[in-house]
Formats: C-alpha cells, sequence, structure tokens
C-alpha cells in the first residue's frame, strides 16, 4: 500500500509540474508576442487610389508623430514612412536608396539631427557639425532628384535636465541653423518643429526626456499635416 502511495503522490507532483511547465510557456510565449507586436507606426499602409503619396522620413520623434499624422490626413493623402528609426545623417546614407524605393512621391517631409548631435561617450558628437553638413547637403540632393515637393522639419528642442544619452539643446540650435541654411539654398520648405515645440515645451514633451507625450505626438502632428498639405496646395479642413 506504502509503495502504491508514494507512487501515486510520484505521478501527482509529475502532472503539476507538467501543467505549470506548459502554463509558463504560454505565459512566456504570450508575452514574447505581445513584445514582438510591430509598431503600427512601422507597418506598411495599403495606399488608396487617386490621393497623393506621402513620405516620412525620421528618428523617434516622427515614429511617435506618424499614426496621429495618418489620422490628420486620412482621405486626404496616403502617409508612408521609413520602416524604421532613421537615425543620424550616416544612416541615412547608407539607407536612403533603399528607403526611397523606386515609386513616385509626391511629398517628402524629413529630418535628421537627434541622433547626430547625440554625445558619445569620448565627449564628441556621434556625427560632428561639419559632417553634418556635408552628409545632409548628400542626403538633399538624393531626395531632390525624387521630384517631390520637400519639406524640411527642424529638430526639436533637447529639455532640460540629465538626459541619457546626453544632448544640448545649444547643439539642437546649431544643428538647425545648418540644416536651415542648406534647405534655403535648396529652395526646401521649412516646417519648424522647434518653434512649434518650444513656448509648449513642458506641456507636450517628457520630463528630461526628448521624447514627447501621446498629446505632444499628436500635437506635432497636426503641424505636420498643415505643413504637407500646404505643399499639396490643400486647405486644411477646420
Amino acid at each position: 500500500m506504502k509503495s502504491k502511495s508514494w507512487i501515486g503522490c510520484l505521478v501527482l507532483c509529475v502532472a503539476v509540474s507538467v501543467a505549470q511547465t506548459v502554463v509558463a510557456g504560454e505565459a512566456k510565449t504570450k508575452k514574447a508576442a505581445k513584445k514582438a507586436a510591430p509598431n503600427p507606426a512601422l507597418a506598411p499602409i495599403k495606399d488608396t487610389p487617386g490621393l497623393p503619396r506621402v513620405l516620412l522620413i525620421g528618428d523617434s520623434i516622427s515614429i511617435g508623430y506618424t499614426t496621429f499624422t495618418r489620422e490628420a490626413l486620412k482621405g486626404r493623402a496616403n502617409v508612408h514612412r521609413i520602416p524604421a528609426n532613421g537615425g543620424p545623417t550616416s544612416n541615412g546614407l547608407q539607407n536612403i536608396d533603399k528607403w526611397l524605393g523606386d515609386t513616385h512621391w509626391d511629398v517628402i517631409h524629413f529630418n535628421w539631427g537627434l541622433h547626430d548631435l547625440k554625445i558619445m561617450e569620448d565627449g564628441k558628437h556621434q556625427v560632428p557639425l561639419d559632417q553634418y553638413e556635408k552628409n545632409l547637403r548628400d542626403l538633399v540632393g538624393r531626395l531632390k532628384k525624387t521630384g517631390a515637393k520637400l519639406i524640411w522639419a527642424s529638430t526639436t528642442p533637447v529639455p532640460e535636465g540629465k538626459l541619457n544619452p546626453p544632448r544640448s539643446n545649444a547643439d539642437v540650435i546649431a544643428y538647425n541653423a545648418i540644416a536651415k541654411k542648406i534647405m534655403d539654398e535648396n529652395g526646401v520648405a521649412i516646417d519648424d518643429l522647434y518653434a512649434f515645440a518650444l513656448p509648449r515645451l513642458k506641456e507636450i514633451q517628457r520630463p528630461a526626456n526628448v521624447h514627447f507625450t501621446a498629446e505632444g505626438s499628436k500635437a506635432l502632428a497636426q503641424q505636420v499635416a498643415a505643413s504637407i498639405l500646404n505643399a499639396l496646395g490643400k486647405e486644411k479642413k477646420k
């Protein structure tokens, strides 16, 4: 009897262990699936025939306002974006041909800057200002070949506080000044997101963080959408 009881306990313990393993495995699978869920901003979209095609190029700031921009321009434009964080200008040069593809674009709204001016462990910018200027000139030259109407988005402000990685708003101003010179020389329209965000920074940006709240990204999107409609020669609906 004792032998049968011992075997019964063993079987029960094994069954419980297997059940726990299965549950834990399912939970892990669900967590991994949730973590791997694609950001809707980066997902490809299907064009609505007859509407102009718009491409957004930029870093995580633009990722934040992409879906809101699509909503703002629903029924008025097909709003695509590059399927990644645009990073610094050096990354842009490596990937611009792939991002543009061989399709037609009516408007390209673009930015590089926050990653370029990031201060690395050696105390230097990821892309020094003089190299940023050269890279950006090359990128503008490539974008002009598409025949699309181009809109440069100025780099948004860096808030006060300890940032990781370190950045300085003085650098934002310097890099934006170089970008403005290039855009003016090339006749590229400027969507001044820096000037738009600066007076309302405390209301729309996260504390000690270059990123914006959901409401902040939505506010930026309204500005972006207005600049795109202006480039398309359309007035935004009230």
